[in-house]
């Protein structure tokens, strides 16, 4: 009885997971505009990723933890590493600095399924259906159709979208490098060597491009906290267990619901608003990702 009660519970628990990953992914956006306006973009980043290696130290020191054998997969892991931390956070986190509105590099991150199918068909030779295709088109006219809306209104910069759009394509190529050369990495040695290559890479950028003048407050301390804690362990960690759960398919079905929550969140708490043209584009942009993650009963099977 109790043991029946207990597993119970725990379906409970996967069945409402997918949904709070969701919510704490979507964060990140506002975590980044809540602190940058007392740091700088890269130097937030150097000192994230910082905080993120001190603390894995101790996991890698007091834990089995598998390293790689062959100096080849250090630098597969790192080059990985760069692309979906150092370029995808680093050319998001100047995004928002430049003014873009936290729902809007939401969306624009968001429709990364598309552009990673899209790559995958030319580059990888996989099989990229009609209907993925017609999602891909889909998303970008909505992400377009919500960005030209929003320059049209003065909310961020084309600079800062051009920003957007690279991190968008940073972390597409990213995933890919990670499906083709790091796909069996240890998650914490895997980990802990993106974070030192990361944090060295945000280190060395901020040197070069940035004052490092920091305004201490207690916003951008709650906003760093959150985002080492919650999001770079905390969310990471849940969507490892739900995979450990095999709740991948919810995951990667649920993922599209990020920038509707990032935009409502973003309105409570710093009063951005989506006009009828931008609900429009973001409408048509989900249901492109939509298009692209569903699988019919006869691919499951397959």
């Amino acid at each position: 009885m109790n043991t029946s009660s207990f597993n119970l519970t725990n379906s409970r628990y996967l069945a409402v997971m997918p949904l709070i990953f969701v919510f704490l992914w979507s964060t990140g956006f506002i975590g980044a505009k809540l602190g940058l306006p007392y740091i700088e973009p890269l130097t937030f980043l150097a000192i994230r990723f910082g905080i993120c290696f001190l603390i894995m130290v101790p996991v890698v020191l007091f834990t089995k933890t598998h390293w790689p054998t062959r100096w080849q997969d250090y630098g597969h892991i790192s080059v990985s590493g760069l692309f979906l931390h150092g370029g995808y956070l680093g050319f998001v986190f100047m995004s928002v600095a430049e003014g873009v509105p936290a729902g809007t590099a939401s969306l624009i991150a968001s429709i990364q399924p598309l552009i990673v199918a899209g790559l995958a068909g030319v580059f990888l030779g996989e099989i990229v259906s009609r209907r993925q295709w017609v999602g891909l088109l889909l998303g970008l006219a909505g992400v377009f159709l919500v960005v030209a809306n929003k320059i049209d209104l003065g909310q961020g910069t084309p600079t800062g979208m051009f920003l957007s759009f690279l991190g968008l394509f940073s972390i597409a190529i990213g995933i890919l490098y990670q499906k083709s050369f790091c796909a069996h990495m240890n998650l914490k040695s895997g980990n802990m060597i993106q974070f030192v290559t990361s944090g060295l890479y945000f280190y060395l950028m901020s040197l070069i491009f940035e004052t490092g003048n920091i305004t201490w407050s207690g916003e951008l301390v709650f906003a760093m906290g959150w985002l080492v804690i919650v999001l770079s362990l905390g969310a990471v960690s849940l969507m490892y267990v739900l995979l450990r759960h095999g709740a991948a398919a919810n995951v990667s079905s649920l993922f599209y619901l990020t920038p509707p929550c990032t935009a409502i969140v973003a309105y409570f708490l710093f009063g951005e608003t989506l006009g009828p043209l931008s609900i429009v584009g973001m409408l048509v942009a989900v249901v492109g990702v939509a298009l692209v993650n569903y699988k019919s009963s006869s691919e499951k099977a397959s």
